[in-house]
């Protein structure tokens, strides 16, 4: 039976000594029904391993989240309670309760909400039910940033050398400086902003640098006291995979880069880290793994380092839960990291020891967000009305999204993480470009083509990455748009002729005489040419386009000092043949309102059309309305009716995807009107206030 296994694989662990503390052996434990307690791609990527192990899985699920993916496949659900976290998936107690009614031994935690939570842990040893994850003990140390430093110095793993003593004498400072080594970080301990920093690239500059950063500090916090710590030159985020068990085995499972980030958040990620010794992959995976054992880890979790051009490298954190970025190192390794966790929650050993984990080949994970990166990555929402998601050998995609779902402004905007692997990291680079470029995904805004600008950079094919490559690189990776009447614009414009034709055919059809050249909307008349006039409203232009119907059944467009004539047609499954000049593109189209969608060459070109009848300040936010940016919840109005109020004042504050967002007035003027309620959540281009410029409020 499976209890005997169990038994008979924890009698041959016989006690063995860690740090001179004697582990005996777990007790295994029969685990036949797993809680899931989160939501998404992560409950999804949980469920489906523990149904391939034969378990029965339940799930929960808020208000915004009962027609959800990981509902509909659970064994259970069960609604912990309204949409809001803190009032459902943050609620430990529900959630208990829910696992004793199910009859579930086990939570797993996923990552977010309550994965880090050391009470919750110990309310579920309190209540006997197996928390999947490190005990509460190590959650605590590792959560602790400072006390978690001191702890790593004392295990030997290395940290960020520094001073942070009372002696502020120059002489001790500075020997102090030289001791850590050059460059230095000079930091204000009352600092913020940047205020009472410099960094100090020798010596022979440091006593004019302190003077400079101690007169600021004093300026700024009426403190001039400083520490000094390392500065860590092209710093890289790697950070190590690893697994405890309860006889006091710990393993690694390679290093992540996850250098490429976004306001501190990462975007893309790949393992094994590029550009980097062996020497260099052992000494860090051996560290991560001293910092596992000296606080008794258990399961799975994440030592994070920084990393300077050197491969100097310094302990930052350790999380203590299974992170969103796994599956690129199930991807080198060949292993299921969810598979281990169960098998460590249940009281049996680590599945391998250090030498039977391999590294195969390459892995990248790219985390497709509904975000809009032109616009300083705003979060999106709305609903997912075109989904085809890549396929194709190592090519993966986790998701809990599905098309025709919601993406809420609730929870975190990741619609998916794709995953491609390949021998080698060019190969594997390659694969994600074309695996995005296939991406197709409308109904809200994604960072795809972000992606896929990241993918192509020459900087980051060569393995050229730190923490700040996003911001040096922006230029390149978010290029203004087109302007004019581009290719993809015309492609656009015939494409919505030729799909509203189709839309107009069918309403011919039912009119009492369907043959009348009256019952066309597209514009033919008597004697006149067949044309349709159409305005393409993008966040900064509008461009006025004609398409004019030539008798041959192509199409001539104008535009911007620009005549093009295209030969295009429509398939049923939305392809766009077109012939633009002596150059045909296949390209997939799609129209939802008058928001248009065209993936020509593996980019998404998306684009608002406007007829002319239709008021264009209604459309862009002008005219002196404020318009909601994103779909989002009101926090709190600033202004009332008949306030004056001058440019850049705040007017809105708005929460979206767990950030707030402040509208400001665009100008000097007076509030004519406010829409809307405190806690009322809004959609995307919602009028909020109306304010009336001075000019126009004197006249």
């Amino acid at each position: 039976t499976t209890m005997l296994r169990l038994r008979q694989a924890a009698a041959r662990r016989a006690p063995t000594l860690v740090r001179g503390i004697k582990i005996i052996p777990a007790t295994p434990r029969q685990i036949d029904k797993v809680l899931i307690a989160n939501r998404g791609e992560i409950a999804m990527r949980v469920l489906r391993t523990a149904k391939q192990m034969g378990k029965k899985v339940v799930a929960v699920y808020s208000s915004a989240d009962a027609r959800s993916a990981h509902v509909e496949q659970a064994d259970e659900a069960y609604h912990i309670g309204p949409a809001s976290s803190s009032e459902s998936y943050l609620r430990g107690d529900v959630i208990l309760d829910v696992a004793r009614r199910s009859g579930a031994q086990a939570i797993h935690p996923g990552y977010g909400f309550l994965s880090e939570n050391a009470g919750f842990a110990d309310a579920c040893a309190k209540n006997e039910v197996v928390f999947i994850g490190p005990p509460s003990s190590a959650i605590r140390a590792m959560g602790d940033k400072k006390a978690s430093k001191i702890l790593m110095d004392k295990a030997g793993v290395p940290i960020v050398p520094g001073y942070h003593g009372e002696d502020q004498s120059v002489g001790l400072l500075k020997a102090e400086a030289v001791k850590i080594g050059f460059p230095v970080l000079i930091k204000a301990t009352m600092g913020g902003g940047g205020k009472g920093m410099r960094i100090v690239l020798s010596e022979a500059e440091f006593e004019s640098k302190l003077e400079a950063a101690k007169r600021e500090a004093m300026s700024s916090f009426g403190d001039d006291t400083v520490l000094l710590e390392r500065f860590v030159l092209q710093p890289r985020h790697v950070e190590v995979q690893v697994f405890g068990d309860e006889y006091g085995n710990a393993v690694h499972l390679f290093e992540r880069d996850c250098s490429v980030q976004r306001r501190h958040q990462k975007v893309l990620e790949e393992s094994p880290a590029p550009l980097v010794t062996d020497e260099f992959r052992n000494a860090i995976g051996q560290a991560a793994v001293n910092a596992a054992l000296a606080v008794g880890y258990v399961g799975a979790g994440t030592v994070e380092f920084v990393v300077g051009r050197d491969l100097d490298f310094y302990f930052m954190e350790m999380n203590t839960r299974l992170q969103v970025e796994h599956p690129v190192t199930e991807m080198v390794t060949q292993e299921d990291l969810v598979y281990w966790q169960l098998t460590v929650a249940a009281g049996l050993p680590l599945p391998k020891k250090q030498s039977e984990v391999k590294l195969h080949g390459h892995a990248f994970e790219t985390r497709i967000y509904a975000e809009s990166p032109e616009k300083d990555f705003l979060p999106g929402s709305g609903t997912v009305a075109r989904l085809s998601a890549p396929s194709g050998p190592n090519i993966r995609v986790d998701t809990g999204v599905r098309e025709g779902d919601n993406v809420g402004v609730f929870y975190d905007p990741m619609i998916s993480k794709l995953i491609t692997w390949a021998p080698t990291r060019s190969e594997a680079l390659l694969k994600m470009d074309s695996a995005l470029s296939s991406y197709l995904l409308a109904g809200l805004p994604t960072n795809i083509n972000f992606l896929r600008n990241i993918c192509k950079h020459p900087e980051f094919v060569k393995g050229g990455v730190a923490t700040d490559f996003i911001e040096k690189h922006k230029a390149e990776l978010l290029p203004p748009p087109a302007t004019g009447l581009s290719d993809e614009m015309i492609l656009c414009a015939v494409g919505y002729c030729l799909q509203q034709d189709n839309v107009e055919r069918d309403l011919q059809q039912s009119l009492p005489d369907p043959h009348s050249p009256w019952a066309t909307a597209h514009g033919f008349r008597t004697n006149l040419s067949n044309r349709r006039l159409l305005e393409f409203v993008d966040a900064d232009s509008t461009v006025d386009v004609v398409v004019h119907y030539n008798w041959d059944g192509s199409f001539r467009v104008e535009g911007e000092g620009r005549t093009a004539n295209v030969s295009a047609r429509m398939t049923d499954d939305g392809k766009l043949l077109a012939t633009l000049g002596n150059l045909t593109k296949h390209a997939d189209y799609f129209c939802i309102g008058r928001s248009l969608h065209l993936w020509c060459d593996g980019v998404l070109h998306h684009h608002q059309v406007v007829l002319p009848n239709v008021d264009l300040a209604e459309v862009a936010g002008s005219g002196g309305s404020i318009v909601a940016p994103m779909a989002g919840k009101i926090i709190k109005f600033a202004v009332n009716a008949g306030d004056a109020v001058k440019k850049g004042q705040t007017l809105v504050i708005m929460e979206a995807m767990k950030m707030e967002h402040t509208l400001v007035s665009p100008g000097d003027g007076t509030v004519e009107a406010v829409f809307g309620k405190v806690g009322e959540v809004v959609e995307d281009g919602k009028k909020l206030v109306v304010i009336a410029a001075d000019d126009e409020a004197e006249a």
